[in-house]
């Protein structure tokens, strides 16, 4: 072999190994710089304040990091302590050199700042808003008068400007003319809806009341079709959207719920775990016992959180198989909900297999009302995690953008069938 092609090999593999361990023997400096300016312990088991501290200096990172190895201690995700709201500020004048410098390489860290869609606007004056929320809006250009609305819930650790476009919404709003309108949390330490605290999830209080005073809101601007305003969420907000649709059913005309928890399945956060959630970040498995109740005693709960007397708004509900967050018998647990409220019995009227993509199967079930009209379906899509599923493309049955591990190409689009059953999609 040549001394030039002995020297271009070696420049080759200098080029492939040496820059990643430059870059893995920089990562545990930047990590103590980031420690150090946090005064917690770089080495050990952190204290519980050593993580309030973390997170009064911006610095999820370092403290996201911990709780994967100790979630035990009361400030990680998982326990029912939340960090107050002053805690949660943006990172001090001090940390903002370091913080920049870290974004840069990573920007998709929690202490990195996050960027909104120029597409999406922010509304900053809708009402008392008791639940702290943001609200962002996207208008089609030439909507015109009395269009419907929907209303797209976030899961956990996500944003508005993460659940718009990526999920198909904004592609369907240009397409069928509606509004979109995208509340966010701000408060919870991983951004998640309060589902389970009826602070939040009873009508006329926190979360629930803002997102309804984001939809008068929205109404009264743009002219809104009062009798057309959906909702659809993911995760939490999947269980948000149960929670808007029990407490003021009178504002919808159907829902979509993804991975989703049936309604006040838990009234505290130590209560999602036997109802499938599994909260912590550290690996493990969900609880063995789960909340099972009989389908008329899941529609109490739902009648007693209103004076409505019906009809209940229809729904459709969407799991993945393999979702290892929110158990897939909560999908069993919601169409019983939302079935004996609707009066379809637990029965299906039709089932049918459709194919996704990498040979997934989707189960297929419609429960339909005495006059014979779909009232509740349901989607169980085969290895499929915990997400939205999406099926990116360009013709009339496609839409959304694969953006792992949260929104999943699975061969089929929720957000577009969910427009097709609930009449989002007709002019």
């Amino acid at each position: 072999m040549s001394p030039i092609r002995t020297l271009r090999g070696i420049l080759l593999n200098l080029r492939r190994h040496l820059l990643p361990m430059l870059f893995l023997a920089v990562l545990p400096l930047l990590y103590w710089e980031l420690a150090h300016a946090a005064d917690v312990p770089y080495h050990g088991a952190p204290s519980d304040a050593a993580i309030r501290r973390a997170h009064a200096k911006g610095l999820d990172f370092i403290s996201d990091q911990w709780c994967l190895f100790y979630p035990q201690i009361a400030s990680c995700p998982g326990s029912p302590f939340t960090l107050p709201a002053d805690i949660r500020r943006d990172a001090p004048p001090g940390m903002v050199a370091i913080q920049s410098n870290f974004c840069v390489l990573i920007p998709s860290l929690p202490i990195c700042p996050k960027v909104v869609d120029p597409s999406l606007t922010e509304v900053k004056n809708f009402g008392t808003n008791p639940g702290a929320l943001k609200m962002f809006k996207y208008v089609p250009q030439n909507l015109g008068a009395s269009r419907p609305l929907v209303v797209a819930l976030h899961g956990c650790t996500q944003s508005a400007s993460a659940y718009n476009d990526e999920t198909g919404w904004i592609q369907l709003a240009d397409k069928f003319h509606f509004a979109l309108l995208l509340p966010q949390e701000t408060v919870h330490q991983n951004n998640c809806f309060r589902w389970f605290e009826p602070n939040h999830s009873e009508r006329g209080k926190g979360e629930a009341l803002s997102i309804r005073q984001m939809i008068e809101k929205m109404t009264d601007d743009l002219n809104i079709d009062a009798r057309r305003v959906y909702v659809s969420g993911l995760s939490a907000g999947g269980a948000m959207t149960a929670v808007m649709l029990a407490t003021y059913p009178e504002v919808f005309a159907g829902g979509g719920i993804v991975a989703g928890i049936p309604f006040r399945c838990a009234s505290n956060q130590n209560e999602a775990l036997p109802c499938g959630v599994k909260l912590s970040l550290s690996p493990g498995k969900m609880a063995t016992e789960k909340k099972n109740m009989s389908p008329k005693q899941w529609g109490d709960l739902v009648r007693h959180a209103s004076n409505f007397t019906g009809p209940y708004p229809p729904v459709s509900i969407w799991h993945g198989s393999a979702d290892d967050v929110v158990d897939p018998q909560d999908e069993i647990e919601l169409m019983e909900q939302w079935t004996d409220l609707l009066g379809t019995g637990q029965t299906p009227a039709k089932e049918e297999v459709l194919q996704g993509n990498n040979a997934r199967l989707i189960h297929h079930q419609i429960f339909s009302n005495s006059s014979g009209h779909p009232m509740v379906e349901t989607f169980l899509i085969d290895n499929m995690k915990h997400a939205v599923p999406v099926n990116p493309g360009g013709s009339d049955a496609q839409c959304g953008k694969e953006v792992q591990p949260y929104v999943i190409n699975a061969g089929i689009c929720s957000s577009l069938a969910i427009a097709n059953f609930l009449g989002i999609d007709k002019q």
